[in-house]
This record gives C-alpha cells, sequence and structure tokens, in this order.
C-alpha cells in the first residue's frame, strides 16, 4: 500500500515542500515512488494546522515534465484553492536511479499514486477536491475520473492528449503495428521528439521559464514501443466515450500548428505538439457536463504561453470555477442533479 512521507523542503524554495510516496514494487531493480508538491504551510496533514481552504485541486503534469508552474498554483490560489502537485513515478523529482525516466506500460498503474496524493489531501480537511492534468496528465486525469466515480469534485485539463496527432498512415497502419510488437519488444526506440518546443520555453535557449533540464530535457528521454502501447490504449477508451460524472473544463490552444517544423509564428502562438481541433472533437465524449475553451495565442501548455494568452487562460479557469463551484463567492460547490 503507498505511504506518504513527511514533508521535507522542494526545489521551489522555502515557500513549497515536497512528500515522497512510497509505492508498489513493479519488478524493476527499485522501487517506484511518487512526489506530492504543495505549499509549506499546507500542514493539516500532520494534524498540526487547518487547511486555509476549504477546497484543492491536485495538478498532473505531462510527458517529459513535472511541477515548476508556480505562477499557475497562484491563479488556483487566488480563485480560493490550495494547490497541490504529482510528480508521478520516473518523472521530475520521482526519478530514480535504475529505473527508466518517464516509462510505464499500463496507465491504470498511476491510480496508485493519484489514490494516495487525493487521499491524502482529502485526510488533511478538505471538503472538495478538484484533479488537473496537461498533456499526457491530461489523459491519465481523465481515465481516472471515469475509473473512479465521484472520486473528484471536477477535472480541468489543459491541452489534454486524447488522440495521436499524427497522419493517416502512422494512426492507423504504423500504430497498430507498433501497438502489436509492443508485448514482445516494449523497449523498440521509435521516432525521437523534436526539440524546437523545448527551446522555445528554456531560458538557455531564448525562453521565459528556467526549469531543471535534468528532469525535463529539450529531446525528452526517447520514446518506446511498451509505452506508446499503453497511450493508444488510453487513447481508445476515449475514443469509445467515458462517463466522466463531475464538471469538466476542457482548455486548449486556439490554434494547431506544425509538430514536425513549427515555424516560429507557431511556436510563439499555437500547440505544436497535439492538435487542438482532435481536443474539440474527443471533449464532446468525455461526460455529459464538458465546457471547452480556445485560448488564442496559446501554446501547448497554456500556463506557459505568452502573458495574453497566459492571462487568458487564468480568466477561463476562474470563471469556470467561480461559474460551476463557486467557491470564490462563499457558496457551496456545484453539486451534480
Amino acid at each position: 500500500m503507498a505511504a506518504v512521507q513527511e514533508a521535507r523542503p522542494d526545489v521551489l524554495g522555502e515557500d513549497w515542500a515536497r512528500r515522497t510516496i512510497r509505492l508498489a514494487p513493479d519488478g524493476a531493480d527499485e522501487p517506484p515512488v511518487a512526489t506530492l508538491v504543495h505549499r509549506a504551510e499546507h500542514r493539516a496533514g500532520d494534524r498540526a494546522g487547518r487547511p486555509r481552504a476549504s477546497c484543492a485541486v491536485l495538478y498532473v503534469h505531462g510527458f517529459v515534465d513535472y511541477f515548476f508552474q508556480v505562477h499557475h498554483a497562484r491563479t488556483w490560489e487566488r480563485a480560493g484553492y490550495d494547490f497541490f502537485a504529482l510528480d508521478l513515478r520516473d518523472y521530475g523529482r520521482s526519478i530514480r536511479p535504475g529505473r527508466r525516466p518517464n516509462w510505464i506500460t499500463d496507465l491504470g498503474a498511476y491510480d496508485e499514486e493519484l489514490d494516495a496524493a487525493l487521499g491524502w489531501i482529502r485526510s488533511a480537511g478538505y471538503a472538495h477536491v478538484l484533479l488537473a492534468g496537461h498533456s499526457t496528465g491530461g489523459l491519465v486525469a481523465s481515465l481516472y475520473a471515469h475509473d473512479h466515480p465521484r472520486g473528484v469534485d471536477g477535472l480541468v485539463l489543459n491541452s489534454p492528449w486524447l488522440d495521436l496527432n499524427e497522419p493517416w498512415p502512422v494512426r492507423h497502419v504504423a500504430s497498430p503495428l507498433i501497438c502489436a510488437i509492443a508485448p514482445v519488444a516494449p523497449l523498440l526506440p521509435l521516432r525521437p521528439l523534436g526539440r524546437a518546443y523545448g527551446e522555445s520555453l528554456h531560458i538557455s535557449t531564448g525562453g521565459e521559464w528556467d526549469y531543471n533540464l535534468n528532469w525535463k530535457p529539450l529531446e525528452g528521454f526517447g520514446v518506446a514501443a511498451g509505452w506508446f502501447r499503453a497511450i493508444r490504449r488510453g487513447h481508445a477508451r476515449i475514443r469509445r466515450g467515458l462517463s466522466i460524472d463531475v464538471p469538466v473544463l476542457v482548455a486548449t490552444s486556439g490554434a494547431r500548428g506544425s509538430n514536425t517544423d513549427p515555424t516560429p509564428a507557431d511556436l510563439d502562438g499555437t500547440d505544436t505538439v497535439l492538435s487542438p481541433p482532435q481536443m474539440w472533437r474527443r471533449a464532446r465524449g468525455l461526460g455529459r457536463d464538458v465546457t471547452v475553451v480556445r485560448i488564442a495565442g496559446g501554446r501547448h501548455d497554456l500556463t506557459l504561453s505568452r502573458p495574453r494568452a497566459r492571462n487568458r487562460f487564468d480568466r477561463q479557469l476562474t470563471g469556470w470555477l467561480a461559474g460551476r463551484f463557486a467557491i470564490a463567492h462563499g457558496r457551496p460547490p456545484f453539486v451534480p442533479e
């Protein structure tokens, strides 16, 4: 059974703390861990205080990613939510020697750390908890919300990876072939990730953001067949339709850019990783209460967009929260009929 450890200082500074979550052995030489990150003053889980707010959000990062977007945490806090983030097993703070970074062969394995993190948050005294996910984290969060009815009170998806952004031959010929090979050759390497999107973000290559390139390298950690099969099995479930029983916000860029040869304009104000039109189509099958917003000028990670688009996303998010949950106005959270 997963165990959440005591708080330790986090790399984000004295305002932040991290808690290692010990997970069940999975056959690797070293057992996996996940990491729960939160404000240092969120001490209710130690029974030493009370939450600052009655509601909280748990944020899940994307592929080749980890939580460092402190400015996005402040948006949630201004809306009346205490903010928590989860570095999944083998991502970011949870990377360990002897384990393959960013590796999984079954997305359902992430339920263990999600259960542990959400359970710890609820035990800390929060009456209502939302789940948020970016990109691959949005896929993971969507499947979790479907598989755990009323496990969370709402779902926020930032450019969720709901389908494969590739041409027809890749989607319908190469993809099934890779998935068929994956059980016997899970480590078969696939096409490497491009560097252009990462270079447009990181401060060392002209971007705005400073983050750990050992945890979020510009070229990624490589993609292999076993991981790809896990993602495509998740996509198949999305395609068949989910029944998420809480309000869902799907936020995307307003435009799709090239994911193979992006121009500077593409990188500056479009999604050059995934396809927003795919997200708009798939969003309709997530549940009965889904709101889709399109952020003009947004990048793939809307929280890392240029200031004007970033502010648009913040306004859409906080407006949706106020309208659907009304926490910021002191009224009871939204309760489904």
